[in-house]
């Protein structure tokens, strides 16, 4: 769709070719003809008019409008044809007129009319040229030629442009998806984490008020205990925070997860090592790194979380443009046994889901090796 302005400036030049043949016609003409006038008089004010109706532009008005400039240009030549006008060098008023023709054919309308636009334009110009003069012709021909390859750019464009606002449609859809499942994830996190912790406490403050006034001693172990718990709650929401937080920007993949890894080891005291091998480039896209480093965060956040791990190793590796991650620990590994793909733990619904949704995202690979009692590896494959 063009541009109201653009639209606008052709109509102004309409106007301003409607007035130059009337001033002319009234100006060369050796006899005055009230109807020729009359024709002139009209498309000048059709073209006024049409200043007024920019806004309200559709495909019917702009083919009407293609139609009435097609047949004012048939009709001026007819008057050079008929000797209508003899002022010498009326021929330029019709080369302009076939310029705009096909120049607001090639802007406006597509393919179809252009062709239509230019074959008459080429028509008229043949029918009614003065004998031995081939110029208006060649004018004709030549702005044909010009507007035809224009409408080809023109809807070339057009199909791009298309193309891309389907396209952002999806990655806006895909954007909704991801937000909503990620604001799932924090809520479920929150309410298995830190939630459950308060809820913990307040039970524990109940008993405490009940045994104050029973067993003074028993009150005071009570206390000892919540003491305790209120540790395990503070270093629970400071994971929980941190897990919020976004990563360093400016900061190589590589030294992002081994801050984590440190971090992560002094927060939950689970020894936790790390190791980076062969040259590590970081991704082009920023959106892998992120989704990286995330998947990294949950991976480690599911060890404290639900392993009962004491140990835990993670390694970071590059081999043909493919990034590897593997961690592993020795946890209570996942409530099933043996080793799974990707597509097999989603097949039986098994395995991390936010974690499953990242990698299948990035079109990488997941193998996940459990074993109940002994712990369990997690290996991640990224194409970069």
């Amino acid at each position: 769709m063009v541009p109201y302005r653009g639209r606008l400036a052709l109509r102004i030049a309409r106007v301003a070719l409607a007035l130059l043949c009337l001033a002319w016609y009234a100006r060369a003409a050796d006899e005055r003809f009230a109807s020729i006038l009359a024709v002139l008089a009209a498309y000048a004010v059709y073209a006024i008019g049409a200043l007024f109706e920019a806004k309200f532009d559709s495909a019917i008005r702009a083919g009407v409008a293609l139609i009435a400039d097609a047949l004012f240009f048939g009709f001026w030549n007819w008057l050079i044809a008929a000797g209508w006008l003899a002022w010498p060098g009326a021929g330029w008023p019709a080369t302009l007129l076939c310029g705009y023709l096909l120049a607001s054919a090639a802007v406006l309308h597509d393919l179809k009319r252009v062709l239509a636009a230019g074959g008459a334009a080429v028509l008229l110009a043949l029918s009614f040229a003065p004998r031995g003069e081939m110029a208006l012709e060649w004018v004709a021909l030549g702005a044909a030629g010009v507007a035809l390859p224009a409408a080809l750019l023109k809807r070339y464009l057009d199909r791009r442009l298309s193309h891309t606002l389907r396209h952002n449609v999806i990655i806006r859809s895909q954007a909704q998806g991801a937000r909503e499942a990620e604001r799932q994830r924090i809520a479920a996190d929150f309410h298995d984490g830190p939630l459950q912790s308060f809820i913990s406490f307040q039970m524990r403050l109940e008993i405490i008020r009940k045994l104050l006034g029973r067993d003074i001693e028993a009150a005071r172990q009570e206390l000892t205990q919540l003491q305790e718990l209120c540790k395990t709650q503070v270093s629970d929401l400071r994971s929980f925070v941190r897990s919020m937080r976004p990563p360093d920007e400016g900061v190589s993949l590589p030294a992002s997860l081994s801050r984590m890894v440190d971090q992560f080891q002094r927060d939950t005291g689970i020894q936790t090592s790390f190791a980076s091998h062969n040259q590590i480039h970081d991704p082009a896209e920023t959106e892998v790194s992120l989704e990286l480093l995330q998947i990294v965060r949950e991976t480690l956040h599911n060890v404290q979380k639900h392993s009962g791990a004491t140990r835990m190793a993670l390694s970071l590796g590059m081999r043909d443009h493919t990034i590897e991650i593997r961690a592993e620990d020795n946890g209570a590994g996942f409530p099933f046994s043996g080793s799974f793909s990707l597509e097999e733990l989603e097949l039986l619904r098994l395995g991390p889901a936010s974690i499953k949704r990242r990698v299948r995202m990035l079109n990488g690979e997941m193998q996940i090796d459990s074993r109940p009692g002994q712990g369990a590896t997690l290996e991640i494959r990224i194409p970069v």
